[in-house]
């Protein structure tokens, strides 16, 4: 078949020389405009064909080079009319932007910008192939077609910004499949045409935003500064679009800002929650559009607050104080579980303080918010709050107390919330605490001063003791009626310890020892049954405080011995050391608690009992003395001896100045002694039966465990 062009056209095109094969375009283009003023459509497309075939696929790079020269020349002379033959014309010409030499690449790229000069919108039926084409040319490693590629992608948005036609639903798959890609140049390409389609009115890119805003992010840890800094001012825009339209699709837009906030890159996480601070405040949102989500949120939130960089954790933390104040405020129905899901997960497996606190705020909120829901949750979330009390900050541990106190005490509604729910969780919380404390001595020994005082405050410190005594006394039992093994007492009697010294050094139990002290002065009210159950009017007896801590004292001596010193019960006290004799278990911990009281005693809280040591007509103040000498006689010659024994060396001076004569006590029975405890309905016989069978109890524990040693 003979071919439509002239054999010294064919030769021209093929030629090595560049101007020789523009001259044969030169002709080409005047070819086809003869033809198409004579109409002859067959002819133009026998030119394209053979344009195509005989020279674009060509081994020889001349020819292919003469090929594309040769299709735009055809594309100028069909002028407007170049739209009707563009399925012909573009394909043999994207497919040379594959070619492996670069001057082939560079003459398509400019047979491409030919094409769309004169197509105009026509070319955007073939949008995705020539943005195809632009993405590996943009990546090319030539300058000279970057530069060509540059220019076509210059020309194409100028197309695609004057056109009413543009498609981005059909460009956005593509967008996708690029946006992740890290080839910088890519970048540059993808961020330029995000922010040109986001400037055409006719286009609402923020419908699109989920499909490429993780992308947009990812290029914020680009190497390159310019691409950094082209998709911050894109994510900015993009943001004031969003906070200012009224539909907005927050679900999938928080999704990924969650993700980014927990990326390695600070630009990332430092912009991400900037979107969420905003996005809070969404003026036709009113923040419930955010109250499905909220968890989500929390958990970024959470996460960005302990952030090495100091502004992060600025923004951070105003996000959530934003959040927090919106769910607080919200008269919005929201799920519990998923935000206490989020927090409790914070709560275990991050260390970070401030992400702790923020999570026990967040909860503490919840518990006043919603006082009767989260009931239901307060068996999930006791074991986190009690495992959180060994964290090693404090303002955690406080916090947290806190939290446990809002368990512990029920609020009322207006039908009246249940007291036996409030006994019951008050209880629960408590017996908790204690059974931490048993599994964890350390941190007895280290946070359990901290976190008696903390619950005190919280939940008063005569219904914590009062409670706390009665659960520890009933440890002594097993559930089949022995006597607990000796590890259990053991533990008992540690805690009584830690009870007692925080009962006799604590500004925060002042009013508990003013009740003990002044329990057994114009009391009032017998009591025939020191260990009957407690009850609201039994807690506010003084007698009674006093007897419910020594059936529990009682497991230490020197905690019962100064527990009466406290109560000012003499007589008990003087008992008491006349036991100590006759004890059989008498330790060098035994030796170092009285020690530690010696020096208690010349603390301001025994400022009273030193002063009453003066009074020497008193009733008491023989007891008084026979206590304290007993105990002076208990320890061994030291500077705890020496301290008590010129303190009492002074009084014996006012006695023998005075010329008083002490009365008769008798044998220091209980019987024998006019006791001020009896006088107020206390049976002191119980009373130190108690003690001895306690006594017994630990002795008997010991010499089983011994024996089962050996």
């Amino acid at each position: 078949m003979e071919s439509p062009l002239p054999p010294v056209v064919q030769r021209g095109l093929g030629d090595r020389s560049n101007d020789k094969r523009k001259n044969a375009a030169l002709e080409i283009e005047a070819l086809i405009k003869s033809l198409q003023e004579a109409n002859n459509i067959g002819m133009i497309r026998s030119v394209i064909t053979v344009l195509s075939n005989d020279f674009c696929t060509s081994m020889n790079s001349n020819y292919r080079k003469g090929g594309l020269i040769g299709l735009a020349a055809t594309a100028i002379g069909l002028h407007q009319n170049a739209r009707n033959f563009l399925n012909a014309l573009l394909p043999p010409v994207l497919h040379c932007f594959d070619d492996p030499e670069a001057r082939v690449r560079y003459y398509a790229c400019e047979s491409v910008y030919n094409i769309a000069k004169v197509s105009r919108q026509f070319i955007l039926t073939h949008f995705n192939q020539i943005f195809e084409g632009l993405a590996k040319l943009f990546a090319d490693v030539d300058v000279d077609v970057k530069n060509g590629a540059n220019l076509l992608d210059k020309l194409v948005k100028d197309i695609v910004t004057e056109t009413e036609t543009f498609h981005v639903e059909q460009f956005l798959p593509l967008l996708q499949n690029y946006i992740r890609r890290t080839n910088p140049y890519i970048r540059q390409l993808l961020v330029g045409w995000i922010t040109v389609l986001d400037t055409i009115p006719d286009i609402s890119m923020i419908d699109y935003l989920p499909e490429f805003l993780d992308g947009l992010f990812n290029m914020l840890s680009d190497s390159n500064r310019e691409i950094r800094q082209a998709a911050d001012s894109a994510l900015s825009d993009f943001l004031r679009e969003v906070t200012v339209s009224a539909v907005v699709e927050f679900g999938p837009i928080i999704s990924i800002l969650v993700v980014q906030c927990r990326s390695k890159e600070r630009l990332n996480r430092l912009t991400a929650e900037t979107w969420l601070s905003e996005l809070i405040h969404h003026p036709y949102s009113g923040g419930d559009a955010l109250l499905p989500i909220q968890a989500e949120i929390l958990g970024a939130v959470l996460w960005c607050i302990s952030d090495e960089e100091n502004e992060i954790r600025l923004v951070a933390e105003r996000t959530n104080d934003d959040c927090m104040t919106m769910v607080r405020e919200t008269s919005s129905d929201f799920e519990l579980k998923p935000l206490l899901d989020t927090l409790t997960n914070e709560l275990l497996h991050k260390d970070d303080v401030p992400t702790k606190l923020a999570a026990l705020g967040w909860i503490n909120m919840l518990m006043e918010k919603r006082k009767a829901d989260m009931n239901d949750f307060t068996e999930d979330l006791l074991p986190v709050l009690l495992r959180t009390l060994s964290d090693p900050s404090d303002a955690v541990i406080l916090l947290d107390l806190q939290v446990l106190s809002r368990i512990s005490l029920a609020q009322q509604d207006e039908l009246g919330y249940a007291e036996e729910t409030e006994e019951i969780q008050f209880q629960m919380v408590l017996n908790a605490i204690l059974n931490l404390f048993a599994k964890d001595r350390r941190l007895l020994e280290t946070r359990g001063s901290l976190i008696i005082r903390k619950l005190c405050v919280l939940l008063n410190a005569k219904s914590v003791y009062i409670r706390m005594a009665d659960t520890m006394a009933s440890y002594e039992m097993k559930d089949d009626g022995e006597v607990a093994d000796i590890e259990t007492l053991q533990f008992v009697s540690t805690m009584v310890q830690t009870l007692n010294l925080i009962l006799l050094t604590a500004s925060e139990l002042q009013d508990l020892r003013t009740t003990l002290a002044t329990a057994f002065i114009e009391s009032s009210g017998a009591r025939s049954n020191v260990f009957k159950e407690v009850d609201d009017d039994d807690d506010d007896d003084g007698g009674h405080v006093f007897a419910t801590l020594f059936h529990c004292w009682a497991h230490n001596p020197i905690a019962t011995f100064s527990l009466c010193l406290l109560a000012r019960t003499y007589d008990l006290s003087f008992c008491l050391i006349k036991r100590f004799s006759d004890m059989p278990d008498v330790s060098v911990g035994f030796l170092m608690q009285i020690d530690k009281l010696v020096h208690l005693l010349e603390s301001p809280i025994f400022l009273q009992l030193r002063l009453q040591l003066l009074d020497v007509e008193s009733p008491c103040h023989a007891p008084l003395l026979k206590s304290i000498y007993g105990l002076l006689m208990c320890l061994p010659q030291g500077n705890a001896f020496r301290l008590l024994n010129e303190r009492l060396a002074t009084v014996c001076n006012l006695r023998d100045n005075l010329g008083v004569q002490e009365a008769s006590t008798g044998d220091g029975s209980p019987d024998n002694l006019p006791s001020i405890v009896s006088r107020t309905g206390l049976s002191m016989e119980k009373l130190l039966e108690r003690f001895d069978n306690v006594d017994e109890q630990h002795h008997k524990a010991k010499n089983r465990s011994q024996g089962s040693v050996e």
